[in-house]
């Protein structure tokens, strides 16, 4: 007896189509797979399709005899401009069976090879674009790949040179290519009568088809009239006889076959080198490997034929890249009979259309393992790719109507991508970017953008926004506002400021030495530690500020880090250099290792360290004042190695400068409209009582392009609490209103050269509520005040860590206990560190909806620690909870650690610690399992240890989601009330009801193979810790230390961690 194939709920005549993601229905297909397992059923209005997304099923579809291939859907819509040529025929069409045995020949490897001068060519072409904007340009590679891929397929296969790589916009046709696919694809989930009304998409797409063909009309027209003695595809199509059947192609079938490659032959190419830069660029390990082949297999002479099959690691990255994302994202087939799949459990019926998700059976952890979705090049190395399972890969299709221009993309990607990292190295231009995709006929990144730096050149490292991740990119040359203002600035001795951060405390502190440094003589340049890889600085000192995140790199220092760490020789020969590094002692063992290594390295492979390493702990009152005292120290040494004399902080305005442009005290309303970084708030509820700490459940929508998974961040973007704004207003005297426009000397995160009003600039560049550094109070002490003033503030100075650490004491506090402070408002701006964007845990799953990810936000708002009247507020809490439906606030989807996520197999169950809003990523990870449960999918039962004040305070969600996820039968919550500890069976704390169930926890790990998360506070973290390492100790009976060494083998690959202070 077979098993009814699954479907989700559908409205009456418009079936599932709402279903679909209108931009990229893809990413709907993927999560639909993701809820309702290996096979689901859809009806999408002018079709009803059985979508196969499991290894097994794929291999079984991979059956000529009983499967071939359809052409329906936007492939169908497609044939409206390519007709009956190879990619859209369907079966049994004459012209595809004269054209596949008359172009076979012309793509086989022997042929190809022959090509190869020509793929050089173009390949050169860009190459030479890249040089000559040099490393601050910013390159979108989707649209130069796309050029070359183009420009490549009309030389090669038609001898014509397009040469778009000399003129300043792209050929006509790219554009009408990419909006006819785009709307192909559309037309394909609309009725039929929506296609008849659109009248102005339908012109459109007319007009884009004409464009098309005009080229096309005019290759085959230039050939008739010029003649070439060449075997080339054009010449085969116009000249060459069937030998089947006696018959040449008709004019018709011509053009569709040259529009065929014209499109496919360029489109996918191109999205496969972009992916492959992109997952090179996020993994440096990678990155380092192919360079160092790259090196050692043509050097820095020319690439030849011969070289491209010894490129054996280049070929593994390009396979794994076209493993994650295969251009062609669903391969549908049509059955010829009545059959049955899944070894006899799915019935199918004659001519029922299926949809083969390629990207998905391609990620099967059956065959590719838990972390099936990671970019791992060694999987597709020599005999491991060799020995995969029949058809486990399949990004060109499969059997005759596989594709037959595979060797020529094969060839023509390792040319590109060999000459590309031969002679430059990429950066991203944003090192936080997360894969965003957009989709016409294949799929593609959005927005990656990358610099290219000549490799072995004098290095200076690349500007980065200083917004962070959150940061637009624009396609074409930009200079920042630093880069604008030292073009008119005297010259000085260089000074280079690098940096390795993911929250942003290393990046303020180089921008305070970036700051600081034209007052000592220096001439700033300021970036990341990543563009520096491979190429050190040696005409001016290098200052490193830089973290350890659970002993690894910062994301923007990933690449420096690795190509340090395998550096054999004397590659910082002549490099002066000095380290500070930010680090947590709650990771006693991984503590400051990265600024560790890096110092040590540098000095090994040949570097002078100018200054002792610095370190600062972010748990301890002293971390600021660390940093200071090390950077009062860097300066004399700095002056005291190039000649300088040794200057003490002042107080005077370092480079920041502002002149009034509108002093009117009305204030135009001026409308913003939402772009890519835009999203906007759904709903924002309040889920405690009174009683409690206030925590809020937040709904945002997202832009088109964004997407997210279970355990991934929220980043935002936040502003400062309008009361703390009008402080500052006050103290100083200023409008709120007053427009200015300020300059700087050096590399600063405030906008300059631009009109701004003081609030606008006040809420959203810079950090009101730091606590005052001793740098600071250095700075107010130089500044005019009266004697007690001056007494008071030495004595702060005096107790640092007891008067201004411990209670948070702002500047702003300061100055307003202390008003006869003369400071500056321009000097004051540039104390301010600049605003930080924070990272929320998501608190939802995209299979409940992709575009609407939720947070579970804790508002800080408590007594201030320094005694002061006014309540303390969060900066970034404070914002949130302010937010109303509708509002838009700036933000961007960053991914989470590999392991922070729900395991792929839904039959593995999770053991989830959680405290307070640390539920946040456990709750979503819960919606992803009650969302598979009620798909039909047996999931395996979870259990959730949660600690809060008393059920009726702080429960959250405890009264809906929990309590239908618990009768639902996907998680047992087993609760720790603090405050009632009678009603958790005598736990008060998450570590309490752990260890009183600790045979629940045991079951798990040592029988069920189960995954353990913990999400809350570094004491909660702590706490969970010690209890497992406590559990293993009771159940081993062995030491103290033999139990944490246990524990630490225990939890590799099976124990995920997100902690917050």
């Amino acid at each position: 007896m077979t098993t009814p194939i699954p479907s989700p709920p559908a409205l009456p005549f418009l079936g599932h189509i709402t279903h679909l993601d209108k931009e990229i229905p893809q990413r709907s297909f993927d999560l639909l797979a993701d809820q309702y397992g290996e096979i689901y059923k859809l009806d999408l209005i002018t079709r009803q399709s059985i979508f196969l997304a499991s290894y097994e099923l794929q291999d079984e579809a991979s059956n000529e005899k009983r499967f071939e291939k359809a052409v329906i859907g936007a492939l169908e819509e497609v044939r409206h401009g390519m007709g009956d040529g190879l990619f859209t025929a369907y079966p049994g069409e004459p012209n595809w069976g004269i054209a596949h045995r008359l172009l076979m020949p012309a793509f086989s490897t022997a042929k190809v090879r022959d090509m190869f001068p020509d793929m050089m060519d173009i390949a050169s072409q860009m190459l030479v674009k890249w040089e000559r904007f040099g490393p601050q340009h910013i390159i979108d590679p989707s649209e130069d790949f796309t050029l070359l891929a183009f420009d490549t397929i009309a030389l090669c296969a038609m001898s014509y040179r397009l040469n778009t790589f000399y003129s300043e916009q792209a050929h006509p046709f790219v554009h009408a290519m990419s909006d006819f696919l785009t709307e192909s694809a559309k037309r394909s989930n609309r009725p039929p009568i929506m296609n008849t009304i659109m009248r102005g998409s339908s012109a459109k797409y007319e007009e884009d088809m004409k464009t098309m063909n005009r080229l096309v009309d005019e290759l085959i027209e230039d050939r008739k009239k010029n003649p070439v003695d060449k075997e080339d595809l054009l010449n085969i199509m116009l000249n060459k006889v069937d030998q089947k059947t006696r018959q040449r192609l008709s004019d018709e079938a011509i053009r569709n076959n040259l529009t065929t490659f014209l499109i496919a032959g360029h489109e996918t190419t191109s999205g496969t080198l972009t992916f492959a830069l992109y997952y090179l660029c996020k993994h440096p390990e990678a990155m380092r490997k192919l360079r160092e082949e790259i090196d050692e297999v043509v050097g820095e002479g020319t690439l030849h034929l011969e070289d491209v099959p010894k490129l054996k690691y280049m070929s593994a990255c390009l396979r794994e890249t076209l493993r994650l994302n295969p251009p062609a994202t669903i391969r549908v087939i049509r059955s010829v009979e009545d059959t049955t799949i899944g070894g006899g459990k799915y019935a199918i019926a004659k001519d029922a259309i299926l949809a083969i998700i390629t990207g998905k059976c391609q990620t099967d952890p059956k065959v590719w393992g838990e972390y099936a979705r990671e970019f791992k090049p060694e999987r597709m190395y020599g005999e491991n790719f060799d020995n995969l399972p029949p058809n486990a890969w399949q990004p060109f299709g499969y059997g005759m109507r596989g594709c037959i221009g595979r060797p020529f993309a094969w060839q023509e990607a390792h040319i590109a991508l060999a000459r590309v990292l031969q002679k430059f190295d990429i950066v991203m231009d944003d090192p936080s970017y997360t894969l965003q995709l957009k989709q016409t006929m294949a799929m593609k990144p959005k927005g990656f953008y990358i610099h290219a730096i000549p490799r072995k050149r004098m290095s200076v490292p690349v500007a980065v926004s200083l917004s962070g991740p959150l940061a637009g990119a624009t396609n074409g040359t930009r200079k920042s506002s630093s880069e604008a203002s030292e073009e008119n600035a005297e010259p000085k001795q260089k000074l280079y400021i690098v940096y390795g951060s993911n929250t942003g405390t290393s990046q303020t502190f180089a921008q305070r030495i970036a700051s600081d440094a034209p007052s000592h003589g220096f001439k700033a340049r300021l970036g990341t530690l990543d563009s520096i890889s491979e190429h050190v600085p040696t005409d001016g000192p290098l200052i490193i500020v830089t973290a350890s995140f659970e002993g690894e790199p910062a994301d923007n220092a990933a690449h420096f880090f690795d190509w340090l760490q395998s550096s054999k020789g004397k590659e910082a020969e002549g490099v002066k250099y000095s380290v500070f590094g930010c680090g947590n002692r709650d990771w006693a063992r991984t503590y400051q290792r990265v600024p560790k290594l890096i110092d040590a390295l540098l000095e090994e492979r040949g570097g002078k360290r100018l200054h002792e390493r610095g370190s600062g702990d972010a748990q301890t009152a002293e971390f600021f004042q660390d940093f200071d005292e090390w950077e009062a120290q860097l300066w004399k040494a700095l002056a005291k190695e190039y000649g300088f004399e040794a200057k003490e902080q002042k107080a005077s305005v370092n480079g920041i400068s502002f002149k009034t442009v509108d002093s009117d005290i009305s204030r135009a309303a001026v409308l913003r409209q939402p772009d890519a970084d835009l999203g906007r708030v759904v709903e924002n509820r309040l889920l405690t009582s009174p009683n409690a700490p206030e925590k809020r459940h937040i709904e945002f929508l997202l832009p088109d392009s964004m997407t997210y998974r279970a355990g991934d961040y929220l980043s935002i973007l936040p502003h400062n609490p309008p009361r703390d704004v009008h402080r500052v207003v006050s103290r100083f005297a200023l409008s709120a209103e007053q427009q200015i426009v300020l300059a700087s000397e050096g590399p600063t995160s405030l906008p300059v050269g631009k009109p701004i009003n003081i609030f606008s600039l006040l809420s959203g560049y810079v950090e009101i509520s730091q606590p005052a550094t001793t740098r600071d109070l250095r700075s107010l002490l130089a500044v005019e005040s009266s004697d007690a003033t001056k007494a008071a503030l030495e004595d702060l100075s005096a107790s640092y860590a007891e008067k201004v650490m411990g209670p948070r004491l702002s500047i702003l506090d300061i100055l307003e206990d202390h008003v006869d402070i003369e400071l500056p408002f321009a000097t004051y701006l540039e104390m301010l560190p600049p605003m930080r964007a924070r990272q929320y845990s998501i608190s939802s799953s995209p299979l409940h909806d992709p575009q609407r990810p939720t947070l579970t936000v804790s508002v800080v708002e408590a007594p201030a620690l320094s005694g002061r009247k006014e309540q303390f507020l969060g900066v970034a809490s404070t914002f949130l909870a302010s937010l109303r439906a509708g509002d838009m606030v700036q933000l961007a989807v960053r991914a989470s650690a590999a392991t922070f996520h729900p395991p792929e197999d839904v039959s593995v169950p999770m053991i989830m610690f959680a405290a307070g809003s640390g539920l946040s990523p456990m709750r979503g990870f819960l919606q992803e399992r009650a969302a598979q449960k009620k798909a039909g999918r047996e999931v395996a039962r979870s259990t959730l240890f949660f600690g809060c004040r008393s059920p009726e305070e702080d429960y959250l969600y405890a009264d809906s989601d929990l309590k239908e996820w618990q009768e639902l039968g996907i998680v047992d919550v087993r609760p720790a009330f603090s405050r009632r500890p009678e009603e958790s069976e005598g736990c008060k704390y998450v570590q309490d009801r752990a260890w009183k169930d600790r045979a629940i926890v045991h079951e798990a790990y040592d029988h069920q193979g189960a995954r353990f998360f913990t999400c809350g506070s570094g004491k909660m973290a702590q706490g969970v810790k010690k209890m497992l390492t406590e559990f293993i100790k009771e159940s081993r009976d062995c030491s103290d230390e033999e139990a944490a060494r246990l524990f630490e083998r225990a939890i590799q690959g099976r124990y995920a961690t997100d902690i917050f202070e």
